[in-house]
């Protein structure tokens, strides 16, 4: 007995529901491939960022509002761990110091001495801590993760003036600075006078510009003395005679 079908009814594709698999499978290989191009074109660029010495930073410091990048623990290595520490202390206490500066100045303000000198603790502030983060701290830290000369050569020349506006800071004479616009020692004097009150807040601020020197000149002291003693200075004038040379030819 003859069939009443002569011919397959899933012939064609429209009918037939393996047609419409097999083109979905197709599409998903498609997609994969094209997903793994594009892997592979992404690591291509990474290995060659990584190859040109350049490196990502993730901004995870402080940890409640990162605003920096900073990992001492994983990024530099263990025998400079210490210093690079202490050396994050003082760029601390830069801040500790310029925020206390603006609470005694706040005050002697309120007392009568003028609103201009609020308006230069303002700019220290402001001012001060970025640029600190990005002239000396930062370039210390990049200095003792990659070993770099001229990151060294960067961190002598901008902590040494940081060194020097905290001496000048604790002593604060008239010369330098605008009225009692910083708290150091002869303003607190002039200052004890009309108010105990703000004379000791001078006189503490004298006190944290005096200790964050002392602990600026020993990180400087410190840096050196590795810097020197690991080829770096001659590494430094290699590269500053090379430097001369091309620019002479």
């Amino acid at each position: 007995m003859a069939s009443g079908y002569k011919e397959n009814p899933f012939a064609d594709e429209e009918i037939n529901p393996f047609a419409d698999l097999k083109k979905k499978e197709k599409e998903l290989q498609a997609r994969e491939a094209e997903l793994k191009k594009r892997e592979e074109e992404l690591q291509k660029k990474e290995d060659a960022i990584k190859r040109a010495g350049i490196v990502i930073e993730e901004n995870n410091w402080p940890p409640f509002f990162p605003v920096i990048h900073h990992d001492i623990a994983n990024e530099i290595p263990i025998h400079l761990q210490r210093l690079q520490y202490v050396a994050f202390t003082t760029f601390l206490g830069l801040v500790l110091c310029l925020c206390w500066n603006i609470v005694a100045v706040t005050c002697a303000w309120l007392k009568g001495e003028g609103v201009t000198i609020w308006f230069l603790a303002i700019i220290y502030l402001v001012s001060g801590v970025p640029g600190a983060y990005v002239l000396w701290y930062q370039p210390l830290y990049r200095a003792m993760r990659t070993d770099s000369a001229i990151r060294f050569g960067q961190f002598f020349v901008c902590y040494s003036i940081h060194i020097g506006f905290c001496v000048v800071s604790a002593i604060a004479p008239p010369i330098f600075f605008k009225g009692k616009s910083l708290t150091g020692m002869l303003p607190a004097l002039e200052v004890l006078s009309d108010s105990v009150f703000v004379g000791i807040l001078y006189l503490v601020g004298f006190a944290l510009f005096l200790i964050e020197s002392l602990i600026s000149i020993w990180v400087i002291q410190q840096v050196f003395a590795y810097f020197r003693g690991s080829g770096k200075a001659e590494q430094m004038k290699r590269e500053a005679a090379r430097s001369t040379m091309m620019a002479s030819l």
